[in-house]
């Protein structure tokens, strides 16, 4: 990598259509930009609104289903999160995670026993991130828990509404960046309702109004809304 100006990698699953150009060295130019491309019958072809794109297809009602907001460069992109929970049939409780990762999903899972006293040791659980994203911010975590307790609880959130948030081992929900940018494209894409953390409210100086903003403090805040 050190003798060349730009390295660029062609990310995606095999089984997806869907790859993201991300260029991690860039001599002449800024690495916080990505490409979003679909494989058609006439070759690559860009994907001018991923979010749009991502969400295609989603079902409305339907349990352990959480719509996230992450950067990817410098682009805010909706994600869906699925979660479902299911009783085990073996000793040993399957945990698998595709688009986010593994340890942590544990690490939510274990939020989720020690600080809300739901407990998944009799389940398996699976989460998967529609599209083949993959999601390293930690700014998922609030979607993924909330899909989670969405999936153990066979309670739908509101389709209406996108979550982001960082959720620390105490159960607080911690601060990420670009809150403006992601409550926007939330309510560009019609949702009513953004749960996110208290103290990114600070950042946003202009709230669209088609859009509620609901801060929390804490994990267990966040959940009161799936009922």
């Amino acid at each position: 990598e050190h003798i060349v100006d730009t390295v660029l990698y062609f990310e995606g699953e095999r089984n997806q259509s869907y790859r993201i150009l991300r260029a991690i060295k860039n001599r002449f130019g800024s690495t916080n930009e990505i490409g979003v491309f679909e494989m058609s019958e006439r070759g690559l072809r860009e994907v001018e609104n991923p979010s749009a794109m991502l969400l295609s297809g989603r079902l409305c009602d339907v349990s352990g289903d959480c719509i996230t907001c992450v950067i990817e460069g410098t682009r805010p992109i909706l994600a869906e999160v699925q979660g479902l929970v299911a009783p085990t049939g073996f000793g040993n409780p399957r945990r698998t995670a595709t688009g986010v990762d593994f340890n942590r999903l544990n690490l939510l899972l274990a939020v989720l026993e020690k600080r809300i006293g739901i407990y998944y040791s009799n389940f398996d659980v699976y989460v998967n991130i529609v599209g083949g994203m993959r999601l390293d911010e930690p700014a998922a975590d609030l979607a993924v828990a909330m899909a989670l307790v969405s999936g153990i609880r066979d309670i739908a959130i509101d389709q209406h509404t996108v979550a982001f948030g960082e959720v620390g081992l105490s159960g607080e929900i911690r601060t990420v960046s670009r809150a403006q940018s992601r409550v926007t494209e939330a309510a560009r894409l019609g949702f009513k309702k953004c749960i996110l953390p208290k103290q990114c409210l600070k950042q946003i100086t202009n709230c669209p109004d088609s859009i509620e903003l609901v801060g929390v403090t804490t994990l267990k805040q966040a959940l009161e809304f799936i009922r």
